[in-house]
């Protein structure tokens, strides 16, 4: 007999027994007479992975054309697994600090998400798994990141592009592949596991996804360069010059990690993104005024620089600055090499630019940071020059 037995966080205890001849598993309570020492031999061999979800699509059901979450569509996850071909000798156990559909997310929910991981006890874990929805999964994944930049075992988000019941869903693939990839020793950090159309489970790092594309619901990745894929149950890095290696990854995760305990993320970074004619004069900040602004550029590092000054940025920034709000600029590619006469003309007006890291990423350091540190140079200093989790992108 196969046990699989994971622990309900704040629900009634439940447990999964798999016996060889049935085709599914069958829910029982703990007050069932099991054999105690053979529970604890079983408990001391098997592979323990922590699963936390969240709500979004892959805890979602489809009732009369509405998706919404559902109180027991997160634990159905489970149930599939355990009952598929997918599973493996692994024991679970679940919490949920949060149910609710990914693009209701506020900085409020990251804090319960953040201190549902952070009071773990991470030495009595192979991993984590965070289950999540779509909308906002690159931004959970880069704050996350930030937050356990040194985490000692895999954080690995997974998500859904339809709920479970759904013949097209991914949900069920992508959170064995999170399995797959704990039991089979890879390095820690924080990743992001999804099934493409094309049928590739890829895995991102945490800090280098992209948001989905509207109408494909496909993510990416900076320079089209994910961090691997899970193959067959097995991971293959992408070992591209732009990837860290596993040994690094490795050698980061030995770093002492930094508490998150009291942390408190805030609201108050803007983010703008440009378009043609885009009239910077709706945005006043004498009444409310924020702590950044996050200003998106085109693909090429430029931005509108027009002569008249409703749609210049440069005019935008000396408001900012008159203000005292603090002005950011990305993404950039490479700031040392040949650049628009645009481009150069912000750098000359004394415009920050993040360099080589996503808007996604960059969003979400920012954020981290104005809710972390007090000073200016403080959030300076660690948004431009260090590098957290493999944010920056190339030499």
């Amino acid at each position: 007999m196969i046990i699989i037995i994971y622990i309900w966080k704040g629900y009634p205890a439940g447990g999964y027994f798999l016996d060889d001849g049935m085709d599914a598993c069958r829910r029982s309570s703990f007050s069932c007479i099991i054999d105690a020492k053979e529970d604890d031999r079983r408990r001391t061999i098997m592979t323990t992975i922590m699963t936390i979800f969240t709500g979004g699509t892959i805890g979602s059901r489809n009732t009369g054309g509405a998706i919404q979450v559902n109180d027991s569509g997160s634990y159905a996850l489970i149930d599939k697994y355990t009952a598929s071909p997918l599973k493996r000798d692994v024991r679970l156990e679940t919490a949920q600090p949060l149910n609710i559909l990914s693009e209701n997310l506020v900085p409020g929910d990251w804090d319960k998400l953040i201190q549902a991981i952070g009071s773990l006890d991470f030495a009595q874990y192979a991993g984590i798994i965070v289950t999540h929805g779509s909308d906002t999964l690159a931004y959970t994944a880069a704050m996350l990141s930030f937050v356990f930049a040194h985490t000692p075992v895999p954080i690995i988000l997974v998500a859904s592009g339809n709920p479970l019941d759904d013949p097209r869903s991914n949900g069920l693939s992508n959170f064995a592949g999170a399995v797959d990839y704990i039991l089979g020793g890879q390095p820690p950090g924080v990743f992001v596991i999804y099934r493409n159309d094309r049928g590739e489970s890829v895995v991102y790092l945490g800090t280098r996804i992209s948001q989905a594309l509207p109408f494909t619901d496909q993510f990416d990745c900076p320079y089209g360069v994910p961090y691997g894929v899970m193959e067959d149950g097995v991971f293959k890095p992408d070992r591209h010059r732009l990837n860290p290696s596993p040994e690094e990854l490795r050698a980061h995760a030995k770093q002492p990690m930094q508490s998150a305990d009291g942390l408190q993320l805030g609201s108050d970074v803007l983010y703008i993104r440009p378009f043609p004619g885009i009239d910077y004069s709706h945005y006043h900040f004498s009444s409310h005024a924020p702590k950044a602004v996050l200003h998106d550029l085109y693909h090429s590092g430029t931005a509108s620089v027009s002569g008249q000054a409703r749609h210049s940025v440069l005019a935008f920034a000396e408001y900012c600055r008159e203000q005292g709000v603090d002005l950011y600029l990305c993404p950039l590619k490479d700031g040392s090499g040949a650049l628009y006469a645009s481009s150069l003309k912000l750098i000359e007006a004394g415009v920050t630019f993040i360099e080589r890291m996503s808007v996604e990423a960059a969003l979400m350091k920012l954020i981290f940071a104005y809710s972390r540190f007090d000073s200016r140079a403080q959030v300076r200093e660690y948004v431009l020059d260090e590098t957290v989790f493999f944010e920056h992108i190339g030499p």
